[in-house]
Order: structure tokens, then C-alpha cells, then sequence
């Protein structure tokens, strides 16, 4: 994994705090487990609540998480007074999501200035073995100076 220096010292505390404000991953059940410079991962209990018709995690879920955990890996790296906005992503789903939980580990690939690209591996857990079900790139920019966007 590349190895990233946060321009913010307290990068992790702003991250936790965002993320707590994210109603949509409280509604979802997700938590975030980890958090490094230019890295978050964040888990998905897997309920009846996020699946679809055929019991698997439901797509939209899926491309939630991994989108979130992108977006907080690129906001670790990012000034204090900036916010984060995904401006693109595409998501390969390789497999049928299931298992006990899910879990989407997001990375910084280029930290830019305005724009970063990011990776995220989303793995289905069942007991201690993992299986890859979906794998996300997305493209972050970094909001300064629009009221109503920090953090």
C-alpha cells in the first residue's frame, strides 16, 4: 500500500466524526472499523434489511459502502476546512454478496489537490474466510470554500 501523509494531524477523529453524521450509513448498519492515512474500512452487517429478492446484499448497499470507504480515505488526506464529494465511480460486482458481514476497504490510489482516485475492495466474511464480491474506482474531488460543504 502506498504510504500517504495527512495534511491534517487529527485526520482521524474529522473522518470518525463525518462519518457519524452520515444518516445513510446509520440506516444501512455500517460502521467504520479502520482508519490510516489515505485508508478506511467500513462494515456491513449482513440483515434482511440490505438484501434483495434472491437474499443477496443488495447492490445499491454494496456500491454504498464502497463509495463511503473511498470517499473517507480521500478526506483523510485532505486540509482541514475541506469536504468531500465523489464525482464519479464504477463498480464491478463479481460475485453474489452474502456471508455474515461485509466489509469494503477503501485506498487512495493519487492523492491530488482537486481531484483523487480511489480503490475499494468489497469482501463478503463468512466466519474468517473472505470472499471478494465487488471491487469499486471512484474519482473524489476536495470542496473548499463552499458553504455548506466541510467535513
Amino acid at each position: 500500500m502506498t504510504s500517504f501523509t495527512p495534511l491534517d494531524p487529527d485526520f482521524a477523529n474529522r473522518v470518525r466524526d463525518s462519518f457519524e453524521r452520515q444518516q445513510f450509513m446509520k440506516t444501512l448498519g455500517a460502521t467504520l472499523a479502520a482508519v490510516e492515512p489515505g485508508f478506511v474500512e467500513i462494515h456491513l452487517p449482513i440483515s434482511p434489511a440490505v438484501t434483495q429478492q434472491h437474499g443477496f446484499v443488495h447492490a445499491g448497499a454494496v456500491a454504498s459502502i464502497a463509495d463511503s470507504a473511498c470517499g473517507y480515505a480521500a478526506f483523510s488526506l485532505m486540509p482541514v476546512d475541506a469536504g468531500v464529494l465523489a464525482v464519479e465511480f464504477k463498480i464491478n460486482l463479481l460475485a453474489p454478496a452474502k456471508g455474515d458481514k461485509l466489509i469494503a476497504r477503501g485506498r487512495v490510489i493519487r492523492a491530488g489537490r482537486t481531484l483523487s482516485v480511489c480503490q475499494a475492495d468489497v469482501v463478503g466474511v463468512t466466519g474468517k474466510t473472505e470472499k471478494t464480491v465487488a471491487i469499486l474506482t471512484s474519482t473524489v474531488m476536495t470542496m473548499q470554500g463552499k458553504e455548506g460543504i466541510t467535513g
